[in-house]
Formats: C-alpha cells, sequence, structure tokens
C-alpha cells in the first residue's frame, strides 16, 4: 500500500494488525476492524514528536502554547509533498490543493457507487483517488489528441492566412494602380473637356471672325480692282522709267569700276607708305611717338569755351601748334609749332583710329619681336583711357591693351594653318614707390617682396620670381585678369584728379611660337605700360603719403629720362639699375625691340605747362636711336 509522503505507519503492542493515523485539523477517533479501539486523544497516548518525519521542523516559537500532538500535526502540514499536490491539482483543479491537507471539518470520502466513504476508509479513498487519476489520465489523452488536431488546423489557418494576406496585399496594390488610373482617366476627361470648351469657343469666334472677313473681302475687291487699273498706268510709266534707269545703271556700273579701282590702288599705297615708314623706323631705330589730345569734358566745358591754344593742321596729321605759350614759357614766343612726331591724335580721333596706327607694330610681336608701347603725360591726361579704357568699356571705347590682345589671339589663329603653335603667358604689375606689386593677387594674398633677377646668368632676360604668370588661350581670358587688375591697382586723390593713377602699372603678354614643319621657334614679349602722372610736385599739392608717391614718381620718371639720353648719346653706362621702372623696361628700352609712346596732352589752358613739360620729354624720346630691331627667332 502505497501513501502519501508524510504519513507512516506504526504497529501498536498487538500483533492483529496495523494502526494507521490519519493526520489533519481532526483526527478521527473510529475503531477499525480487527484491531482494539483506540482511547482518546491525550498528551499522553500522542507519539513522541521526534517520531513523526516531516521535511523540516516547525520553529517553537511559532507555536508557543500547542502541546506536542498539535506540534506534530503542524509538523505534518508543513512536510506534505509539493510534488504530490501539483500532480493532484493538474488532475482535477476543483479539488483542494492536496486531499490531506486539513479541512475545516472532517472530510468524508465518496465512492464510485456515489456515497460517502468514511474518513478512516483509506483504501476506499486510494481506489476512488486511483479511479479519478484513470479517469483524468483518460481525459488528457483524448484533450491531448484534441490539442494536436487543434494545432494541426492552426497551422493550416496559418498558412491559408498567409496565402490570403499575400493575396490581399497584391490585390490592394491592383486596386491603388487601378485607382491611380481611373484618378489620371478622369483628370484627362476634365482636361478633354476643358479643350472641348474652349475649341468650341473658338470655332464661335472663328465664325465671327469669318463673317467680318467675308465683308472685308467685299471692300477689298472693290478697291482690287481700282487698284488694278491704277497699276496698270503705273507699269506703263514705270516701263519707260525702266529704260532711262538700265541707261543710268550703266554709267554708275562704269564709274563705280572706276572708283573700285581707284580704291584699291590707294590702299595699296597706304599699304606701301606704312611699310615704307615702317622700314625707315626700324633703319633709324628711332622710338616712336604718338601725340594724343583728349576731349573736354562736360563739366570742364563750362569753365573753357574750346581749343583755342591748341591747332590741329589739316594738312598734316603729324604736328601741333601751340598758342599762348609766352603765357607759362617766356621767351618762347607767341605760338610754337611741333612736328617731330610720329602722329597727332586730334580730341575727334577714336580708339580704333588710334589703334590701326599701332597694329602692325603688335603685329611685330608675333613675328618675334619684343615691342613696349607706354603712356606718358599728367594725371589727368587720358593715359589710362588710351591703354586700357573706360570703366564701362564697351566694343568701340576699348584701350590699346584689349585690342592688341584681341589681335594678338585673331593673328596666332590665322597663323595655325600654316603650321605655327604659340602659348601665351600674361602677367600685370605695378610699381608703386619703387616696389613691386602683383596686380593678379589680392592685397591679402601677398607675399614676399617682388625682385627682378635673371632668368640665368648666360641669359640677358629679367623677369620676376615671385610674380603670378599665368597661361591663357583667349582674349576673353585676358580681359578677365585686366578687371583683376584694374581693381588692385592703387589710385589716390589729388588736386588735379580725384582718382589718381599712383604706380606705373605694366601688362606683358610673352608669346612662344614653334613652326615643326620648318623647325621654327620664336619668343617674344609685348609690354603695355600705364605710366603715373608727370606733373611736378608744385603742380600735384600732395602732402604726406601723396607727396611720398609724387616724389617716388618723378624719380623713376627723371630715370627714365637718364636712360633715353644715355641712349641717345651712346654712353658706356646707362643707369638702368636706378629705378625698378627702367630696370624692368631695360630689354624694351636698349634691347632687341621695337618702342612706342603715347605722349598724352591735357585740352585745358590751366595744365599748359605740363603740356609743354611733356612734349618736351617727348622730343627727347624722339632723338633716341637704340638700333635695329631683330626678329627672336631661332
Amino acid at each position: 500500500l502505497l501513501l502519501p509522503r508524510g504519513l507512516r505507519m506504526e504497529q501498536k503492542g498487538n500483533a492483529d494488525g496495523w494502526q494507521v493515523p490519519l493526520v489533519g485539523k481532526a483526527l478521527s477517533q473510529l475503531p477499525v476492524p480487527g484491531l482494539r479501539a483506540k482511547r482518546g486523544p491525550s498528551d499522553e497516548n500522542q507519539p513522541p514528536a521526534e517520531q513523526v518525519r516531516c521535511s523540516r521542523p516547525v520553529p517553537v516559537a511559532a507555536a508557543p502554547k500547542m502541546g506536542k500532538a498539535a506540534a506534530g500535526e503542524a509538523w505534518c502540514q508543513e512536510g506534505v509533498n509539493p510534488e504530490m499536490e501539483r500532480r493532484i491539482a493538474l488532475l482535477d483543479p476543483a479539488s483542494p490543493a492536496s486531499p490531506f491537507l486539513p479541512t475545516a471539518a472532517p472530510a468524508l470520502a465518496v465512492g464510485n457507487d456515489g456515497k460517502k466513504r468514511a474518513a478512516w476508509d483509506l483504501k476506499g479513498q486510494l481506489s476512488d483517488m486511483r479511479t479519478k487519476v484513470s479517469s483524468y489520465k483518460d481525459k488528457v489523452q483524448r484533450l491531448d489528441g484534441e490539442n494536436q488536431q487543434l494545432k494541426r488546423q492552426l497551422q493550416e489557418q496559418v498558412v491559408q492566412n498567409r496565402e490570403l494576406s499575400s493575396q490581399v496585399s497584391i490585390l490592394s496594390s491592383v486596386l491603388h494602380t487601378c485607382q491611380e488610373q481611373a484618378q489620371q482617366r478622369l483628370h484627362e476627361v476634365m482636361e478633354l473637356s476643358d479643350l472641348k470648351q474652349q475649341l468650341e469657343e473658338q470655332v464661335t469666334s472663328y465664325s465671327r471672325t469669318i463673317g467680318q472677313l467675308e465683308g472685308t473681302k467685299q471692300d477689298l475687291s472693290s478697291l482690287l480692282e481700282t487698284r488694278e487699273v491704277k497699276l496698270k498706268l503705273a507699269e506703263e510709266g514705270l516701263a519707260q522709267r525702266e529704260c532711262e534707269n538700265k541707261e543710268l545703271r550703266g554709267q554708275v556700273a562704269a564709274q563705280l569700276q572706276v572708283m573700285t579701282q581707284q580704291e584699291e590702288r590707294l590702299h595699296h599705297l597706304e599699304m606701301e607708305r606704312r611699310r615704307l615708314h615702317n622700314l625707315v623706323q626700324e633703319l633709324k631705330g628711332n622710338i616712336r611717338v604718338f601725340c594724343r589730345v583728349r576731349p573736354l569734358l562736360a563739366w570742364e566745358k563750362e569753365r573753357q569755351k574750346g581749343l583755342e591754344h591748341l591747332h590741329f593742321p589739316l594738312q598734316d596729321n603729324k604736328a601741333l601748334v601751340l598758342s599762348k605759350v609766352e603765357e607759362v614759357s617766356p621767351g618762347t614766343g607767341a605760338s610754337l609749332a611741333l612736328s617731330f612726331f610720329d602722329r597727332v591724335f586730334s580730341p575727334a580721333c577714336s580708339q580704333e583710329e588710334v589703334f590701326e596706327e599701332i597694329a602692325l607694330l603688335v603685329q611685330s610681336a608675333l613675328d618675334g619681336y619684343h615691342v613696349c608701347i607706354f603712356a606718358y603725360g599728367q594725371t589727368g591726361s587720358g593715359k589710362t583711357y588710351t591703354m586700357e579704357g573706360p570703366d564701362d568699356m564697351g566694343p568701340e571705347t576699348m584701350g590699346m591693351i584689349p585690342r592688341a590682345v584681341r589681335q594678338v589671339f585673331q593673328g596666332a589663329r590665322e597663323l595655325e594653318p600654316k603650321g605655327w603653335q604659340y602659348h601665351f603667358t600674361a602677367n600685370f604689375l605695378e610699381i608703386y614707390n619703387e616696389s613691386l606689386r602683383d596686380l593678379l593677387v589680392g592685397r591679402p594674398e601677398r607675399g614676399a617682396e617682388l625682385e627682378i633677377k635673371r632668368v640665368s646668368q648666360s641669359s640677358e632676360e629679367l623677369h620676376v620670381p615671385n610674380l603670378r604668370y599665368v597661361p591663357v588661350d583667349s582674349e576673353d581670358e585676358v580681359l578677365k585678369l585686366l578687371q583683376t587688375a584694374k581693381a588692385n591697382r592703387s589710385v589716390a586723390k589729388t588736386a588735379l584728379n580725384d582718382r589718381s593713377s599712383r604706380s606705373h602699372s605694366l601688362f606683358q603678354l610673352r608669346m612662344e611660337g614653334w613652326n615643326r614643319s620648318r623647325d621654327l621657334h620664336s619668343v617674344s614679349v609685348l609690354s603695355l605700360v600705364d605710366l603715373a602722372g608727370s606733373e611736378r610736385l608744385d603742380k600735384s599739392f600732395s602732402k604726406g603719403e601723396r607727396l611720398r608717391e609724387t616724389q617716388a614718381i618723378n624719380t623713376s620718371l627723371s630715370t627714365l629720362g637718364l636712360v633715353i639720353m644715355a641712349l641717345s648719346n651712346k654712353e658706356p653706362h646707362i643707369p638702368y639699375r636706378n629705378s625698378k621702372l627702367t630696370y624692368l623696361l631695360q630689354n624694351s628700352l636698349g634691347g632687341n625691340s621695337k618702342m612706342l609712346m603715347f605722349v598724352n596732352i591735357s585740352p585745358l589752358e590751366d595744365n599748359l605747362s605740363e603740356s609743354l613739360n611733356s612734349l618736351r620729354f617727348a622730343s627727347k624720346v624722339n632723338e633716341c636711336v637704340i638700333g635695329t630691331a631683330q626678329a627672336n627667332r631661332k
């Protein structure tokens, strides 16, 4: 017989049978058949506490007033096997936690026949429990089978749900696409409806217009008949005039042919004159000098009515006559005629006319000659306008520098079919207070001071090592560099001009050409210089920093005059290094080069004395002989 843990059978004094005590809150005193009747419970009859086996002892402090029997009973309650309780609870959830735990009253077991069993009928109770356990096991097996079937059904439902979800997703996408297409078709229908309405309105409008045109057509038909009659009469008169015009056209054609021949002959004569003039200049070796007088500005015309002190002979475009000279230069005479110029440009001459005179000189740069063109004159005489043009420069007002650059690149393109390829490098600097400044670099970016050095010990060519040399491939790139240089150039206000250039600016375009088919190589430099104002110190009324600037400018220009005089006198020592300007232009002044100077004259009578000084300097330059230039070709 298997008993729950916590209960054990005790053998009493008789040998007829076993007495099994039932542990609970109330102990049964019913006699067991075949056994002696037990006495009532008392402390003496209770088994010793240490004979009851439990899982752990009950602390004494938990029940201080309990007797030995009560303590043993509590001890057995604590010792009930929890695993047995769990199994019983699983078999019958409606049953108490353990059939062996005490209840409020003595429990009577119920047998299989529906009758209640006595509390002492443990064997019957155990049989009933086994029956229940067997019933529960059958129930559990049946439920397990149902559970497995439900799980299979669940898995099938899950698979089916996944398939349905996938179909729903696909159908939703199709539905969304169909809805969008429907919206698009609806939008198209609305647009077509609007278009239809517009076309109907246009048709109505055209119908009205057609009606109006029909009426106009009738009026025009009547007018046309009248015009046809007049036209017929006019055609008869025109035929007569055609005969007369035919004779006149023949006469005009003959005259035009004669004029064309005369113009062609005149052009050849002019080109021959220029060629011979350049040939004479090359053989003579002189520096060419052009004089240009700027026109009066609008505010200057209010102070001065005209150019009464300047006269330009119509028969000679190489002469300039100055009157009222004795007022500023006593002993000179009432008037002074100057005819040492190669060309004199009146205020009416345009930039294009001026450039035509130097175009052949610029072309010489492509042919391998060093060419130097510089503008000299007092502040406000038009040097910067001549060399660069105004700030709002246009095609008509472009200065000599942009025009020369345009001609150089155009000439290079024309020489390409002949096998010539060119590489151009540009730089732009200024000489301010006898120091060099790179005009293609902003002031915050300028580095160490620039110095002039020779390219090599065996070469006479000069260069500036830290100067920015920019390779250029088109005239537009050069024009951008000119704008940058103009913004960086040093200008200041003086007594003669609100915006006076306080430095010499020098633009150089180095041209290196190759003709590999003929094994030719040329290197030349085109230098275009805008000198600072040449006015005397007492005329500029400069003070402080402006005073030092004027002194440095006058020193460099004086050195330029000394160099030219030394070249003219063929002195053994030429003081090129006395100034940065002459040192930098050494190859252009006394080297193998062609040189041209613009002397710019102010039209104001107040500046007549400065104009005379500029003209005297120009006469010295014109007397300078620098030798015949040779092309730098290898």
